[in-house]
């Protein structure tokens, strides 16, 4: 797909795969980052990281990736340097990011005494623009599942 996108300054997509689902609690296993630039360059990075816990089996069964896949890997300690220049000046995008990746980023670089900053960037949580082009009601269900407009309720 060419995006036509209009930058003042990069954009960052990403995505996280953790632990759990808890961003204060859990860890950062998978970080994918696409950083889309003004010039309409792009950068794509991919960090394994070992969560430094263990990962639970059920987690495991979501994203597929185990104790054995990272456990030698770096820490995201050791790589927060490269993932904070990688972001640095970014503005930030991903899919319940807002609820989920960025608190899991901001907590991790906290645990490195960094702040990841992100009351500084602009942000866009495509969750919320699709979410708002497909709703969630009655209507959009039954045209999703039954293939016609709900009429006279």
């Amino acid at each position: 797909m060419n995006l036509e996108l209009k930058l003042d300054r990069p954009l960052i997509v990403f995505d996280i795969e953790s632990t759990g689902v808890n961003p204060r609690h859990d860890r950062i296993i998978e970080l994918a980052a696409v950083k889309l630039n003004p010039d309409g360059s792009e950068e794509t990075k991919t960090w394994l990281l070992n969560p430094s816990v263990p990962i639970p089996p059920e987690t495991t069964q979501i994203h597929g990736i185990s104790d054995e896949d990272v456990k030698d890997c770096p820490t995201f300690s050791e790589r927060a340097e490269e993932i904070f220049e990688f972001f640095e000046n970014c503005d930030i995008s991903g899919f319940n990011a807002d609820r989920f990746d960025i608190p899991c980023i901001e907590e991790e670089f906290a645990r490195t005494g960094r702040n990841f900053g992100s009351s500084q960037r602009r942000h866009v949580d495509v969750q919320r623009i699709y979410h708002r082009m497909e709703p969630r009601d009655l209507s959009a269900a039954v045209r999703f599942y039954l293939g016609h407009e709900l009429i006279g309720a």
